[in-house]
């Protein structure tokens, strides 16, 4: 075919001096006029179409990770969602628990949570630079003082924005904060039975306690009390720890009710399970990625100690539940707007 074209791109015909052909009446008839370099135009014809389909699936994969932290356009109140595959974690430390931890370990604070039982200690996930932190709904229902406590040792106090016991989440916001270091939501539709997680968290007030493991299962139907069984969940919850026998935190799960009666007024939700060390304290923490996303708030443990049982028998098992952050994430704009569920 290249001999058909000169190099000035003039088109020279092969038939030229030669009888042509019979034309069949049914044939369309041939172009007058063949422009230089046909097959070299079809192929640019291509080329930009593809480029701009490549851009365009691109551009909606980076819009799916991301509308959601477009929710507020102010730089404190912005939060910071990706999809999995984005790295939070310094490329020299990724995929290790150190690099984890060191990447996210400034977002998560302790709680101290008072009421007229007691006191009470958990965890939250800092969302935004000026304070917003995702918690457990259980770990500040009832509470008439709130307090939480930064990994550098910076303590504010807090006010509840919204709660929703139906799926144990609570939304606080701490008083004259800003600049604090927001983490990352990632997307937990995306987790695998089998995936290395970490854990951080304040169990028995030991803030910033770092455990690793794994995805255990997914979509465990888990079973906690509402909001008008708080109150005595948040009793036993208390007396256990001020008997010195860990979180009494009640849940139920397949059928069997574990640290304490659930009541009569419970919810359930769909949850990770994880064989992360999970213990009192930890609850409302965060389950995180190896790329140093927040998948999870983790929410419910199971521990072998009861009233009647000492100290020593406490502690975690390998069973740890959390709520996955998609369902943090569909429930935020409800929290932020004053939900008392």
């Amino acid at each position: 075919m290249t001999e058909s074209f000169h190099r000035s791109g003039e088109y020279e015909n092969p038939y030229e001096g030669q009888q042509q052909a019979p034309v069949n009446p049914e044939w369309p008839p041939p172009p007058a006029y063949a422009p230089a370099h046909a097959p070299h135009s079809k192929k640019r014809g291509r080329g930009p179409f593809a480029l701009i389909a490549a851009v365009a699936i691109v551009a909606a994969a980076i819009g799916g990770g991301t509308a959601y932290g477009i929710q507020e356009l102010t730089g404190n109140d912005t939060v910071a969602s990706s999809s999995t595959s984005t790295t939070v974690v310094p490329s020299s430390q990724k995929g290790t628990v150190a690099g984890v931890a060191k990447a996210v370990s400034p977002s998560i604070v302790e709680i101290s949570a008072d009421s007229n039982a007691g006191s009470s200690t958990g965890s939250g996930v800092i969302i935004t630079g000026n304070g917003e932190i995702v918690t457990n709904n259980h770990v500040v229902s009832g509470a008439s003082q709130i307090k939480a406590t930064t990994s550098d040792g910076k303590s504010y106090t807090a006010k509840v924005v919204g709660t929703d016991s139906k799926k144990d989440l609570a939304l606080i916001k701490l008083e004259n904060a800003s600049g604090l270091k927001a983490a990352t939501l990632g997307d937990s539709a995306g987790i695998q039975v089998g995936d290395q997680v970490v854990a951080i968290g304040s169990p028995e007030g030991l803030s910033g306690t770092v455990t690793s493991g794994i995805i255990s299962a997914l979509d465990r139907d888990v079973t906690v009390p509402t909001e008008e069984g708080q109150d005595q969940g948040r009793q036993q919850w208390e007396q256990g720890q001020d008997q010195g026998q860990g979180d009494q935190w009640p849940f139920e799960f397949g059928g069997r009710q574990f640290n304490g009666d659930t009541g009569s007024d419970t919810t359930t939700y769909k949850a990770l399970q994880t064989d992360a060390s999970l213990n009192p304290g930890n609850s409302g923490g965060a389950l995180i990625d190896m790329n140093g996303n927040i998948i999870g708030i983790n929410s419910a443990m199971y521990s072998p100690t009861s009233q009647a049982s000492s100290s020593s028998d406490a502690g975690s098992v390998g069973l740890g539940f959390a709520i996955p952050i998609n369902t943090v994430k569909a429930d935020l704009a409800k929290l932020r707007a004053g939900s008392t569920d």
